[in-house]
């Protein structure tokens, strides 16, 4: 006899052996005890969870001759036969294959014929979303108002394909993801039975990998003893199978890119290729583990977040005290995005190697969280080698001083234009209005003038290093400007600077005049701190 894969072999053949869809179970289970049997069914969610089981589970129970607790009984002629494929009373359909409205058509004619044997006739539409147009408006009044003895089951991974009409007409079921803890139980039953040896976490990582899927678990499970046939099921084994890689080396590769150490990050990458690590497996095993990292991070109560060991949530709350959160959502981010690229990528290594790269080089970004990772790593410098301050006393100016005393700045020679003065008096009004990253930077600014001139030309001194990133942004000067032209009433020139990197000594700050102070047809801000 050929192999049954063990999806397939371990299929529940009544409501109490379904796993993790208790809701679904139970509401069921009371319509059929209590006769209240629906026309039409829709269950949705993703692969793995119950969908088909469920449906072929509900025609037998509706057509058993003996049924036990709202559950099929297996043992009577209907059961018998639905469970054998043979019954004319359950009729299966795939719709990606039969998408059509002849199809329908076939459909709408066969209903018309009361079933030859049991109660009800079931049709069990999977992937229902793979119809067309024209064959789900086909189906409507069919689905609306079928005979009697009729009952639709439809079932689907994307819901909302489905047109509105047909989900008014249905009982829409949704099938939820099913718990690590839910599908690792499961699996040391089947265990037992098939007389295999494993150890706990090797079944827990298996459960993990299913992401929520029984029938992807199974597989994956299935898998793994036909590689180590005859053997015990380790850890470490189920690890080699899948391609992935140990916590512990993600434990490792985090310490290193905390450092910036870009040769040590890249060689650890290096060892898991030669390994034989799948580069995709380990993509998004480490986004779990920073996810896990900042759960703990954040949380009050890490242990009920996140589903590890004592031994690897006492080294993750030690790594959490290393970095911020901040730094972790960046590299989340950057992981994040590229676990979308490399599933198409040709040159799969050389994006890993660029994401660590980054990851050890904020510098090469010039985004806000880049920017916040780079001032980390230099306190942590400076912590690290503290800076001794020197004061040098100047007794007079000559040959071989050290430092020339910095000039005085000189009041300005004119007073700033009326325009300037009423957009200073409205500035935390119009700072507010600008993008986040931008705000932050303004409210560490200051507004001046050209002093000697007196030009109506706004200057925006940045005081911060994240006002470098603003001087030559085309966008944020346009925006800032927009604003200031609504609530002036008229544009002006800006110009926006850093205070470090500029020469112009003749910029002075803008004085707000009380006469414009008292008369000013802003709405100007008052925050208090």
């Amino acid at each position: 006899m050929s192999y049954t894969a063990l999806y397939r072999k371990f299929r529940p053949d009544n409501f109490a052996d379904v796993k993790g869809q208790d809701h679904i179970v139970t509401t069921l289970t009371n319509q059929i005890n209590a006769n209240r049997i629906g026309h039409a069914y829709l269950f949705c969610g993703t692969r793995g969870t119950g969908k088909t089981t469920v449906a072929k589970i509900l025609a037998k129970a509706v057509n058993c001759e003996h049924p036990v607790n709202g559950s099929p009984c297996n043992e009577c002629e209907m059961c018998k036969a639905i469970q054998a494929g043979t019954s004319m009373n359950v009729i299966e359909i795939d719709a990606a294959s039969n998408n059509g409205v002849d199809n329908i058509r076939e459909i709408r004619e066969e209903v018309t014929y009361r079933p030859t044997e049991g109660k009800y006739k079931v049709y069990i539409i999977d992937e229902v979303h793979m119809l067309s147009t024209g064959a789900f408006n086909a189906l409507l009044k069919t689905l609306e108002e079928p005979p009697s003895y009729v009952i639709f089951i439809l079932a689907t991974t994307e819901a909302h394909k489905i047109p509105i009409t047909i989900l008014s007409r249905c009982q829409r079921y949704d099938f939820h993801r099913i718990s690590i803890d839910t599908i690792a139980a499961r699996l040391s039953e089947l265990l037992k039975v098939e007389g295999v040896e494993a150890e706990e976490k090797a079944i827990r990582y298996v459960a993990k990998a299913g992401d929520g899927s029984m029938r992807d678990a199974l597989s994956l499970l299935d898998q793994c003893i036909a590689f180590y046939l005859g053997q015990t099921l380790t850890y470490d084994k189920v690890l080699d199978v899948l391609g992935a890689v140990d916590t512990e080396v993600f434990s490792k590769l985090l310490r290193k890119v905390l450092a910036g150490d870009v040769t040590s990050a890249i060689r650890i990458l290096e060892d898991l290729i030669v390994g034989g690590r799948e580069l995709s497996q380990f993509v998004g095993d480490f986004t779990w583990y920073m996810r896990n990292l900042l759960l703990v991070k954040t949380s009050d109560n890490p242990e009920e977040a996140i589903d590890v060991s004592s031994e690897n949530l006492k080294l993750l709350k030690e790594e959490s005290e290393m970095t911020d959160s901040d730094t972790l959502m960046r590299y989340i981010r950057i992981f994040s995005d590229l676990s979308n690229q490399i599933r198409f990528a040709t040159q799969k290594r050389v994006l890993v190697e660029i994401a660590l790269i980054k990851l050890c080089r904020p510098a090469m970004e010039t985004n806000l969280d880049s920017v916040l990772d780079r001032i980390r790593v230099l306190e942590q410098k400076i912590d690290e080698h503290p800076v001794q301050q020197v004061i040098v006393q100047s007794t007079g100016v000559g040959e071989g001083s050290a430092e020339q005393p910095k000039p005085a700045e000189q009041p300005p020679q004119k007073a700033a234009p009326e325009d300037l003065q009423k957009i200073v008096a409205g500035w935390k009004m119009i700072v507010g209005q600008t993008t986040a990253a931008f705000k932050q930077a303004l409210l560490q600014s200051v507004p001046k003038y050209n002093g000697e001139t007196g030009e109506p030309i706004l200057y925006v001194e940045f005081q911060t290093p994240l006002g470098r990133l603003y001087p030559d942004d085309s966008e944020a000067k346009k925006e800032l400007q927009s604003i200031i032209e609504q609530k002036l009433g008229k544009s002006i020139e800006l110009h926006m600077l850093v205070a470090e990197d500029h020469q112009q000594t003749n910029l002075s700050q803008i004085t707000v005049d009380q006469a414009i102070r008292d008369n000013i047809h802003m709405d100007v801000v008052i925050e208090e701190d």
